[in-house]
């Protein structure tokens, strides 16, 4: 039997900063935004809920980076881009697929195993990073 969980205003606000940001967030960064309006909010709270959301499989890790861990609130299956010099992380435009049925089933054979998912993530630097290589190139 499933539990109810009840969500307390600090859940809820919690949840929501995590589900209007694009910026992938970390713990820390929710935590900041929501203690001017939440005054006895503390950074243990934020976590706490992180792990429930991830256990409500509202709320997913996409991974450390930077030393953080980061997190989606859009588990439809999608694909991110990482910068390695500034961490920004970014969504694959939707639409576009990268995994088939074939991919699935080769994977499967090849590992004897059951896939339930998958997560593909692209690593580079993003434009803003591209134009500050560049200016710091024609600057030398």
């Amino acid at each position: 039997m499933q539990t109810k969980r009840n969500f307390s205003v600090k859940r809820e606000a919690i949840f929501k900063k995590i589900a209007s940001s694009q910026e992938h967030p970390t713990a820390e960064w929710v935590y900041e935004q929501l203690k001017p309006e939440i005054p006895d909010l503390s950074l243990g709270t934020v976590y706490r809920n992180i792990a429930v959301f991830k256990e409500m499989g509202i709320v997913k890790s996409i991974g450390v980076y930077n030393g953080q861990e980061r997190y989606d609130w859009d588990m439809s299956p999608h694909s991110h881009f990482v910068c390695t010099e500034c961490f920004r992380i970014m969504d694959v435009p939707k639409g576009r697929s990268f995994v088939d049925k074939s991919m699935y089933e080769f994977v499967e054979t090849e590992c004897r195993a059951s896939i339930t998912g998958h997560s593909i993530c692209f690593y580079g630097l993003c434009s803003d990073c591209q134009k500050t290589d560049i200016s710091a190139l024609e600057n030398a």
